[in-house]
């Protein structure tokens, strides 16, 4: 399924954070036979996290879209970003830009308006564990195709091999159903997705599919393993994302209905 239309299974946005760049490319091909919805790219211009590298740079974004028929979602973490910016993302090929609602500033429905009307692209807006709900209410608008809400990360800890470094809370849960009932108020369950980003498993995605999150994010769960990340041509990945799949599959069809939205009185 597409960006931005929300049907009876959830989706899968396949994160490349832990993709091997070695083997990009197969990865990326991997991943798309596998059967994940769309890829998801972290765009990172070295301000927004100051202990972190930029991540997700115009060339791993160029060789991502030149290796799937897949839409490409450009996460942007930065500061103030730019139409330059958003003008060479375009031209690199992404499908979909989001937005960080506490670092674009003043200028966030700008941006929106020129990244739809101008580029001709679909548009997310996201934000950290810590921004309430209340926050995403004037973008719930046709103009916006994703709300996104990601759970926070201790990256002062030490990783687990395997796992993601993210962490999972009950407030997060709670507030994607608050987000949930805030778009399904406005009538537009079936025109914005709403998705989580970070922490999310198969032992822990149904309960995100009950309250009504439409899209998860996954890349530890489908590129890293005991071992090490994941190689392509060894069958790994293609197993990573049928067992997730069916797990999120069992979920969609305990807690949505055959038009797409969540079901009023499942349990």
């Amino acid at each position: 399924m597409k960006i931005g239309e929300a049907s009876q299974k959830v989706k899968i946005a396949a994160g490349l954070f832990w993709a091997d760049y070695a083997v990009l490319g197969t990865q990326v091909k991997e991943l798309e036979e596998a059967g994940v919805d769309w890829l998801h790219i972290e765009v990172r211009d070295g301000k927004y996290m100051d202990f972190g590298m930029p991540r997700g740079g115009f060339d791993i974004i160029e060789a991502t879209c030149k290796s799937t028929n897949l839409e490409v979602e450009a996460q942007l973490q930065m500061y103030r970003p730019s139409f330059s910016v958003f003008d060479q993302l375009a031209d690199l090929g992404v499908s979909m830009i989001s937005l960080p609602i506490e670092t674009t500033d003043e200028m966030i429905f700008q941006n929106i308006t020129y990244i739809k009307e101008k580029l001709g692209l679909k548009v997310g807006v996201w934000a950290w564990q810590g921004v309430p709900s209340i926050a995403f209410e004037q973008f719930i608008h046709p103009y916006v195709s994703v709300i996104e809400y990601e759970s926070r990360a201790p990256f002062w800890k030490k990783p687990t091999k395997g796992k993601s470094p993210h962490t999972i809370d009950q407030i997060v849960i709670d507030t994607v159903g608050k987000l949930h009932q805030m778009i399904a108020d406005a009538g537009m369950e079936g025109q914005i997705d709403l998705m989580e980003d970070g922490g999310l498993n198969t032992s822990n995605v149904a309960k995100f599919i009950e309250v009504g999150m439409t899209v998860g994010e996954f890349s530890s769960p489908l590129l890293k393993g005991p071992d090490g990340k994941l190689q392509p041509g060894t069958g790994e990945i293609t197993a990573a994302v049928e067992k997730l799949r069916a797990v999120m599959d069992e979920a969609s069809d305990q807690y949505r209905d055959d038009s797409g939205l969540i079901k009023s009185e499942a349990s």
